[in-house]
């Protein structure tokens, strides 16, 4: 491969992985979650992932495979960034090594709840409405897990989105939606703090930068002489 054709190939294997966590994140981390739970009746959340204990087993097995894709990502983009600057370059890698530890360890709350309603493991100690709140408590505590690593989804696109815009060989465009996205993430953790009964999602609305990345990287790709010339001077 020569060093004019590099650049692409790391360019369209970071967009492939990226837009794969597309549907991933919305069927493991949105749509699934958001159908199973009631937030204001226990007994039907308990109900609706009893009836559909495969689904929501699926759902979580996407989002373990979502960090897992996000490793490979990372250091896709990586390899591809660092020419423009080694040291936000490692720190766009630090901040997503945080947060994938994060969220699969808060899957395990998912997994007790299968555990809790397949194998019925309390019923002979706890009364039903019990064993419904206890359902609910899991389901929250995995919400607050999310919100926990909003925070490391957000800040590694602040290193991103500076690594683009600095870059020439991707449109700066896009590195301020990145930073955009950043604030989204962020605003959403602040939100929860202050005002936990809060409904207000700010990151639904700024994750376009996420989407338009990798779109970008696997239709036009990058510019590879801007890219090679960066590699000729941080060689030099």
């Amino acid at each position: 491969m020569t060093l004019t054709d590099q650049p692409n190939h790391l360019a369209r294997k970071a967009a492939i992985l990226y837009l794969l966590l597309i549907p991933l994140g919305f069927f493991g981390l949105m749509y699934i979650p958001e159908i199973l739970t009631d937030r204001e009746d226990a007994r039907t959340t308990y109900q609706n992932i009893s009836n559909h204990l495969y689904v929501f087993r699926l759902s979580s097995s996407s989002a373990l495979l979502i960090q897992v894709i996000q490793l490979f990502l990372v250091l896709a983009l990586y390899d591809l960034l660092k020419v423009v600057n080694l040291s936000v370059a490692k720190m766009m890698v630090f901040f997503i090594l945080l947060a994938i530890p994060i969220a699969m360890i808060i899957e395990l709350l998912h997994t007790a709840i299968f555990y809790l309603i397949q194998h019925k493991v309390l019923d002979a100690s706890f009364t039903a409405e019990q064993i419904h709140k206890i359902i609910m408590l899991l389901l929250n505590a995995h919400n607050d897990g999310v919100m926990v690593a909003h925070i490391f989804w957000g800040l590694w696109l602040f290193p991103m989105g500076y690594l683009v815009i600095k870059s020439g060989f991707i449109p700066r465009f896009i590195g301020y939606l990145l930073i955009l996205g950043c604030v989204g993430y962020l605003a959403d953790t602040i939100i929860w703090l202050l005002m936990p009964n809060s409904s207000v999602e700010v990151a639904q609305y700024t994750f376009i930068g996420e989407v338009v990345l990798p779109i970008w990287l696997l239709i036009k790709g990058v510019n590879a002489k801007k890219w090679s010339l960066l590699v000729s001077r941080t060689q030099g």
